[in-house]
């Protein structure tokens, strides 16, 4: 079928959490507990089918179905006026305040709670997530990502109280009784473990134990569980800046209220960061009092609450925990199955990460990395790190055994469509995409006003080189028509580890295109975006188009079957060809592929990866059956312009039964790639004719229009379309 993105590389008042009665069960199970639930009226946005309560919806007055029938304003029509940070996001000093309320009342065992302003927005049928803390043991680890993943999980964190002594192998228990439990009640739900240092070494440990429940581990710089191991190769302690430090604990007197573990898992503020790099110089150790010291002042305000989260005994505690669960987790290391992401920081100062990371992803069958290069060692308390953007992007939140393209995805939030048009803005500005659609009359207009609002709709159309089209094309889509365009690619993006080795491309760099909605080509994924009466993607021609030789520029390499015609119909579809022209404004191919194979390092580089990559169309002819991945070698070219064309709609309603006939889906098939090529024609003559199609004519302009607001570069003018009159 297709694949997209052959090459592409983008890039108030705090409250306590629950007020609760003390009904506790037997020691080490769930204590049940009394809340009082924040109740909102903001509808949740979701992908389609995640749950809604049919039950809920027949008790909805007719004054709120008529006020959700009101069109609502298009929220990402002005990306850079969108909000740093959702309403509702919590930050450092919310988490220390919580802590307090947390330790307050701190007796009894371990137990779980479910974060107040997670339980009124999660839909039953969401899947459950514990969170396994680290040495604090507060549970409150992930409190800067309760708003977002409260809408994705049924979210429960385990507290372990500042004066329990619960061994680890209790702790195993306790977490292994949840899960069995939860399991036994929807077998065929997954459940997420979202871990860090003392958490990890629960996790892996349960993990073990349980190989045939399906869990989904996600851990957070997992060093800290082979921090005290004794394998020569496999530990990580030797390397880790916490070994001179452990010996200052023992020395430090009980009234000196610091307790240094803790205080190197906060984030890096500015007084933090000071007070950070002063302690893991490896200096005379009353150097590093000294600096200590000094660095007391600024963190005066916070010292309070670590003093009562951590002091000195329970720290010792943990220490002695991490050692025996550190040594437990290596131990079973070889019987985890669970599906894996691990999240790694590249300025780790405590543990060497990335090396960590890289052990983990050879010893687990089923294991991803994500890397972090400018964040610390505590990612979940870093403002620029949202775990749930993270999960998404790495296509691991399902609601079943497999992710389902349709039911399990989420449509991106506002913030993470503004960090996408960020990251790309510079393709924006550089091509100042110029896009022309036709009406039902055949007229074509400046904008998406012809691409019909109500899906099915099935976008058909050529690659250009590398595939770089994309980006303006699924961005536009969102800004000018709020339609999110659903991308289906090549497996490329989404294949995780095969044979035990790492893929040869960085699957990360895809990840904003998955949280896009971009899915793997595939029969039952197409049926799947049909049914859900989604705007999907398609290019036939696939990478055989996007990574096509010299002198194949805009060459459509489409297969002889009509692949995709009948599955349009099957839905009613409508089926908008398009045309998009410009890449031979950007950069001139020198070496393509014929080129390479003639290069042994380069063949040979060649056949590697494309071997280890998922076949497609391994019973086609011709050309568009050569899909070998390789990049070819360009050179940049003075940038012009990019420009697209959408031609008029193709309605297939009520054509089911004709089209099963092959001659009658041939013909259609066959139209379908005469209107593309046709579209290409209209826009490579059209151009010509562009008095802005040069960069520098388009940044004279910018500067002379510069008020109220800048222009945008899809707002920038070109040729003239009033000449132009004749149907599509």
């Amino acid at each position: 079928m297709a694949a997209i993105g052959a090459s592409i590389h983008l890039v108030g008042g705090v409250s306590p959490f629950f007020q609760r009665r003390t009904t506790t069960t037997s020691y080490g199970g769930i204590t049940k507990r009394g809340r009082i639930l924040a109740v909102s009226s903001e509808p949740i946005g979701r992908g389609t089918g995640l749950g809604e309560n049919e039950n809920l919806d027949k008790k909805i007055n007719l004054k709120t179905v008529t006020e959700k029938a009101e069109v609502k304003p298009n929220i990402y029509a002005n990306p850079e006026e969108l909000p740093e940070f959702d309403e509702g996001k919590k930050w450092l000093k919310d988490y220390l305040e919580e802590c307090k309320e947390m330790i307050r009342s701190d007796g009894g065992p371990p137990r779980w709670f479910s974060p107040l302003e997670c339980s009124s927005s999660t839909s039953p049928d969401c899947p459950l997530l514990l969170f396994l803390p680290g040495i604090d043991g507060t549970g409150l680890g992930l409190i800067m990502h309760h708003h977002n993943l409260g809408k994705m999980f049924n979210i429960w964190c385990l507290h372990i109280p500042v004066q329990d002594r619960t061994p680890f192998n209790e702790l195993v228990k306790l977490v292994e009784r949840t899960i069995r439990s939860e399991n036994y009640r929807s077998p065929n739900r997954p459940i997420y473990i979202v871990a860090e240092s003392l958490g990890a070494c629960l996790a892996f440990s349960v993990a073990a134990r349980n190989r045939d429940i399906d869990l989904v581990l996600v851990s957070s710089n997992p060093g800290l569980f082979s921090l005290f191991s004794f394998l020569p190769a496999a530990t990580s302690f030797s390397k880790s800046q916490l070994q001179p430090l452990i010996p200052l604990l023992e020395i430090m007197p009980d009234q000196f209220p610091l307790n240094l573990p803790y205080m190197l898992s906060l984030p890096t503020g500015n007084p933090l960061r000071m007070l950070i790099d002063n302690v893991v110089k490896r200096g005379p150790l009353p150097q590093i009092i000294g600096e200590l010291s000094q660095d007391l002042a600024k963190m005066s305000p916070y010292l309070p609450v670590l003093a009562d989260i951590l002091p000195k005994e329970t720290l010792r505690w943990k220490l002695d925990l991490l050692k025996s669960g550190s040594a437990h987790a290596n131990s079973c290391l070889h019987a985890v199955k669970a599906q894996m992401l691990i999240l790694c920081s590249g300025r780790d100062q405590l543990l060497p990460s990335q090396e960590e990371s890289k052990r983990l992803q050879k010893a687990l069958p089923d294991c991803e990395i994500r890397k972090f290069e400018e964040s610390g060692h505590f990612l979940f308390l870093e403002d620029n790190i949202d775990l749930a953007t993270i999960i998404k992007g790495a296509s691991f939140y399902r609601r079943g055994k497999r992710f389902d393209c349709g039911s399990d995805y989420i449509p991106p939030t506002p913030r993470e469509f503004k960090k996408l048009h960020e990251s790309i803005s510079w393709i924006l500005t550089a091509t100042s995409p110029v896009m022309l659609s036709t009406l039902e009359d055949g007229k074509v207009v400046r904008g998406l006003a012809g691409i019909p609002s109500e899906g099915p709709v099935l976008l058909v159309g050529y690659h250009t080189l590398l595939g770089v089209e994309v980006v303006p094309l699924v961005t536009q889509f969102m800004m000018e028509r709020n339609i999110l365009v659903r991308g289906i690619a090549h497996p490329v993006m989404f294949v995780r580890v095969k044979d035990g080795k790492p893929p040869d491309v960085e699957i990360s760099d895809y990840d904003i295109l998955r949280v896009m909605g971009a899915v793997p080509v595939s029969a039952a994924n197409f049926y799947k975006l049909m049914s859900s009466k989604s705007h999907a993607l398609l290019y036939p021609g696939g990478l055989r188009e996007a990574l096509h030789r010299k002198g194949e520029e805009y060459k459509l390499f489409w297969p002889d079957k009509s692949e995709f015609v009948r599955m349009a119909a099957r839905f009613g579809a409508k089926i908008v060809p398009f045309g998009a022209v410009g890449t031979d404004d950007f950069a001139e191919i020198i070496l393509d592929y014929n080129d390479l194979m003639k290069i042994p390092w380069s063949r040979e580089e060649i056949e590697q990866i494309t071997s280890r990559s998922v076949k497609l169309r391994v019973d086609a002819s011709g050309e568009v059956a050569n899909q070998q991945m390789h990049m070819p070698w360009m050179i940049p070219k003075f940038p012009g312009r990019f420009y697209y064309r959408f031609g008029k709609p193709i309605l297939t309603k009520g054509m089911k039964e004709e089209l099963k006939e092959k001659k009658r889906c041939d013909e259609l098939y066959l139209h379908i790639k005469s209107e593309v090529e046709g579209c290409i024609d209209f826009l490579k003559h059209r151009r010509e004719e562009d008095p802005y199609r040069n960069i520098a004519s388009r940044v004279l302009y910018q500067a002379s229009h510069p008020h109220p607001h800048p222009t945008s570069p899809f707002n920038i003018p070109s040729f003239d379309l009033s000449d132009f009159d004749s149907p599509s």
